[in-house]
């Protein structure tokens, strides 16, 4: 059971979750908990705050977070209460003096900012043990750095998936067997020599997925402030519906291409070990959220959801040495793998390649690299949307009515075929909020009559 930092961002977010928890004791649950609401950023930003030379106002600026941290802590009984006072207070010496070597700039800072960026997770996960053991289920804290090993490269770091399932089931095995209830905190981890590391974007969920892998969970929960996955993002198209089930397939599409509830690499560990994923709402516990599962059934309506992200760049690459040329493929895309860039969408013709970045940090050195051997365009301001549905490739008609709903929307490039699920298109980001509303419209709020030929099941097509 995994609880997002809107799941625990006061006092009566705490008393929440530790509801849910105790309603599924019987169930022998884990727990990966992320940092409080806002406490990752303010982390984030006393770092660069002390990288300017200001440490002490670095430290001021988490003066409100420890504040609320204090608030859920009041409300335990007063040995548990002095207890957490001392932890609260050891973690602000201990960044008092990591924010001061941030701020003399004689040591690496990527190593220096994991190591604070882990104590939102920390003091969460130790306030949670003891609200849980206040409510009498017999918690117990466990740090996720003796779990979680990764690589060494800071921000981002990849986990050794072996290694990580050995130590979990090694840390977390005795707990489980003797009735107690594991919390830990998502989003970090350690190198096999004991340096913290942080997992990025979406890394509590991650660490929610490895550590279900590695138990053999029944079911990896996912538990935010919404009723699952919905058709398409609630602040373009407010009267969006919640999806009840999804294939890993969907799933992993919707995360790659803009949907915020799930991170794409919480998919991997869960398809791997065939574990079903299910997103549920902490304020309302009662929904029966979204799941994702290896093979879920198709949906009468072909089309899932729409999923969108801005953003976007798109590089133009022509070169008349694609003629009849092989290995040009190759010399590209070695560019891109120099600088570590991920690209999202690629299209093709005889002398071209267009392909879509969302990451722009190294465009630069990226097309310094490409001009010996091809032309680069750049168009920016861009947005791509994502259509996705299992089986989506082999049903008549869906694209004819995508398109003839966007036809005076200018489409830049199309990409559908290289994925049974999806069907991918690039339009002006100014253009993306309209084109997101058509679509739901169309495919998802017209009359089930008149949709019913075009979405039927084929003949012959299984799950």
């Amino acid at each position: 059971m995994k609880f997002g930092g809107t799941s625990v961002e006061d006092a009566l977010a705490f008393a929440r979750v530790a509801g849910i928890v105790g309603a599924r004791r019987s169930e022998n649950p884990v727990v990966v908990v992320s940092a409080m609401s806002r406490v990752t950023d303010a982390l984030l930003a006393s770092v660069e705050m002390a990288a300017t030379g200001d440490a002490d106002g670095a430290l001021r600026s988490l003066e409100e977070h420890f504040e609320r941290h204090t608030l859920v802590a009041r409300l335990l009984p007063a040995g548990a209460r002095a207890e957490l006072f001392l932890e609260l207070e050891l973690a602000r010496r201990e960044l008092d003096e990591l924010l001061r070597r941030v701020a003399s700039n004689e040591e690496p800072r990527p190593p220096l900012q994991d190591q604070i960026l882990s104590y939102g997770e920390c003091l969460s996960a130790k306030l949670l043990t003891a609200v849980l053991a206040e409510r009498m289920l017999p918690a117990a804290y466990v740090d996720a750095r003796r779990c979680i090993v990764t690589d060494a490269a800071h921000g981002c770091a990849t986990p050794a998936n072996d290694e990580t399932y050995e130590h979990t089931r090694a840390e977390l095995s005795p707990l489980l067997a003797a009735g107690r209830i594991p919390v830990l905190g998502g989003y970090i981890g350690s190198t096999s020599d004991g340096h913290t590391t942080t997992l990025g974007r979406g890394g509590s969920d991650y660490t929610a997925a490895l550590i279900g892998a590695g138990v053999g969970a029944r079911e990896i929960q996912i538990w935010t402030d919404v009723n699952g996955v919905l058709t398409a993002d609630p602040r373009v198209v407010p009267h969006a519906r919640t999806i009840s089930n999804l294939s890993f397939a969907e799933a992993a599409e919707l995360a790659y291409f803009g949907a915020k509830v799930l991170h794409p690499k919480t998919i991997l560990p869960a398809v791997i070990r065939g574990i079903p994923v299910r997103i549920c709402n902490s304020r309302d516990p009662e929904q029966p959220g979204t799941g994702v599962y290896f093979d879920a059934e198709m949906s009468p309506r072909t089309v899932k959801a729409i999923a969108h992200k801005k953003g976007v760049t798109v590089l133009h690459i022509t070169s008349a040495r694609m003629l009849g040329a092989y290995g040009f493929l190759r010399a590209l895309f070695e560019v891109f793998e120099r600088h570590r860039t991920i690209i999202d969408i690629v299209t093709t013709s005889e002398v071209s390649v267009s392909l879509s970045l969302e990451d722009t940090d190294r465009v630069e050195e990226i097309i310094k690299d490409l001009r010996p051997i091809a032309a680069v365009k750049v168009e920016s301001g861009l947005a791509v949307v994502c259509i996705v549905g299992e089986e989506l490739r082999y049903t008549s008609g869906v694209a004819a009515r995508i398109f003839g709903t966007l036809r005076d929307i200018n489409v830049l490039l199309i990409s559908q075929g290289a994925s049974n699920v999806n069907l991918t298109f690039v339009v002006a980001e100014a253009d993306v909020e309209e084109t997101v509303r058509r679509l739901h419209a169309s495919l998802f709020e017209c009359d089930t009559q008149e949709l019913a030929p075009l979405f039927q099941r084929k003949e012959g097509v299984t799950r």
